[in-house]
């Protein structure tokens, strides 16, 4: 399970509950660097942050299921690539795949490195369900990110990425309303195009859903890695 940017393992607590009832044995990741000062997270870029992904993958016994929640859903893409032959399904929870090159997005770099911007930085649709409480709660827990993790270019290699079956848990677009969206965006459309087996489920939530709605983003959850892969044809 990877974070999105500013996040550690510990955002996941709260929807690890209903993982665990479904018999799923979830493992929370934090990234390399975060939180590190600009000097000792100056060489960490998203090829370190795949690469710790990977090497969670090649620890765990058995087939893996990934999931990504926004910048970490490149995180957990770029880890698919690299071992397809392990992963059973991929989870992006508010986010879209990645192309070959692709990167998260640009933010203000502060000595060195990129701070959470705060709440109110963001489209009122992505925290909208996010309480003046549950604000004040999470912000504490946010911490800065390596400057070049969110505009490095993901490498991927693999076409049999294309074959892992890849569920989106979007926050507030349905299924149609996402592909349309995506079709704007050139070379993310495309890749997304080629996977074999997608699906859109809409949580009716904001764009950090572990924080305003983990249970119903935990069945969620649960309910698409246990879901038996479709056989239809390429989208």
């Amino acid at each position: 399970m990877i974070p999105g940017l500013w996040l550690d393992a510990s955002s996941w607590d709260d929807v690890l509950p209903p993982l665990r009832a479904a018999g799923l044995r979830p493992r929370p990741l934090t990234m390399p660097g975060l939180g590190a000062p600009g000097d000792e997270s100056a060489g960490i870029g998203i090829a370190d942050w795949v690469a710790a992904a990977v090497a969670a993958i090649d620890e765990s016994a058995g087939p893996v299921a990934v999931v990504g929640h926004s910048g970490g859903g490149n995180v957990a893409w770029g880890a698919a690539d690299a071992r397809p032959e392990r992963v059973t399904r991929v989870v992006l929870v508010d986010t879209a795949v990645p192309h070959d090159g692709g990167m998260i997005s640009e933010f203000d770099v502060v000595d060195g490195v990129v701070p959470f911007p705060g709440w109110d930085f963001f489209d009122e649709n992505d925290v909208a369900d996010l309480d003046a409480q549950t604000r004040a709660r999470t912000a504490p827990l946010t911490r800065s990110v390596p400057a070049r993790v969110p505009t490095d270019a993901i490498a991927l290699h693999d076409e049999r990425r294309y074959e892992l079956p890849v569920t989106v848990l979007s926050g507030s677009l349905g299924e149609e309303e996402f592909r349309g969206f995506l079709a704007q965006w050139g070379r993310y459309a495309d890749e997304f195009s080629a996977i074999r087996d997608t699906e859109i489920v809409r949580l009716g939530s904001g764009h950090w859903p572990q924080f305003s709605q983990p249970q119903r983003l935990g069945d969620a959850i649960a309910a698409a890695i246990t879901r038996t892969p479709s056989v239809s044809s390429p989208r």
